[in-house]
């Protein structure tokens, strides 16, 4: 998604360096790392607490835009579905 797209961050959402809510991709790529350093080991127990809540509120972000993008698509077709004015009713457009 491109940076005009991306929705203001809420709170308690992980967010980006920069303060604002992170792309989906920029989140998906941070919660891998976030596992692969948990699986990793070799952290103290808050190190891994600190990261284990990071990684929830990434894939709640993550979530978040998915749940978006089910809802435009969801509008999308229900928008193709609805008769176009003028249109013959058994136009299969």
């Amino acid at each position: 998604m491109s940076e005009d797209r991306q929705t203001p961050p809420r709170e308690g959402q992980a967010s980006a360096q920069d303060g604002e809510t992170p792309s989906y991709e920029q989140a998906r790529e941070q919660l891998t790392d976030v596992v692969r350093r948990l699986e990793n080991g070799g952290l103290t127990l808050e190190q891994s607490i600190e990261l284990w809540e990071r990684g929830e509120r990434l894939a709640a972000v993550c979530e978040e835009w998915l749940q978006g993008a089910r809802a435009k698509l969801a509008a999308a077709m229900a928008q193709r579905q609805e008769p176009q004015p003028g249109a013959p009713e058994d136009a299969p457009f």
